[in-house]
């Protein structure tokens, strides 16, 4: 505990990472597992960015926080974030959808007890990415599942807040987005300006469903 709080965070800004913020207004972590396990590390930039974004969604949602999941370790460039394929060098983050209760109310929890593994399946029951992916032999496309805890199954995602948490993050020099393709006019994306729905990109079958996060990365600058 005395290294995960005290010494951690003050030996990361040598490799330009800063932790992000446990207890705070507008952003916060989806449980503190994500803190105990120093999955919660970003590079300085993507944490300005984040910290403008959450800021401003704060402000929009009637004070609802941006919710994160994993981002990545405090040292060492290249070093993976198992099993993630990507967030090794503190610029990639995952993000929470956003959730209303029974009675509409926008909520700061999800429904899986870790974040991930409680899809968002098509309303039309159509084939998914997901099925086609693992049809063609991608088996840990849908490894999610078997962690998947849902302990909040009354939740369901809010379409709207959801949208204006994607749009809040576009307005910013965000690289790329990743999120399930069938999400895209659910949540009305596709009806975003065209430089802005460019950024958003789908992931390929390499990786793993996100129909339950968003992935979101910068550019590097340096």
């Amino acid at each position: 505990m005395l290294c995960v709080f005290f010494i951690t965070p003050v030996l990361a800004p040598l490799n330009n990472r800063r932790a992000l913020p446990v207890f705070n207004d507008h952003i916060g972590p989806h449980n503190l597992s994500y803190v105990l396990l120093c999955r919660n590390y970003v590079h300085k930039d993507l944490y300005k960015y984040l910290h403008q974004a959450s800021k401003s969604f704060y402000k929009r949602s009637s004070s609802n926080k941006l919710v994160y999941l994993d981002a990545g370790f405090p040292f060492i460039d290249g070093f993976p974030l198992l099993p993630h394929l990507s967030h090794d060098d503190g610029r990639k983050i995952d993000i929470a959808f956003k959730y209303k209760n029974k009675k509409g109310e926008l909520v700061d929890r999800t429904p899986s007890l870790l974040g991930y593994g409680v899809y968002v399946e098509p309303n039309d029951h159509q084939l998914t990415q997901a099925q086609k992916c693992m049809d063609a032999g991608f088996w840990q496309y849908d490894y999610a599942t078997y962690i998947g805890v849902n302990v909040h199954k009354e939740l369901i995602i809010d379409e709207a807040f959801t949208k204006l948490l994607i749009e809040e993050m576009l307005l910013l020099s965000v690289e790329k987005i990743f999120i399930e393709p069938h999400l895209i006019p659910l949540l009305k994306l596709d009806k975003l300006p065209a430089y802005q729905r460019s950024k958003i990109r789908y992931h390929g079958c390499h990786a793993v469903r996100h129909d339950d996060h968003i992935h979101l990365q910068i550019p590097k600058r340096d």
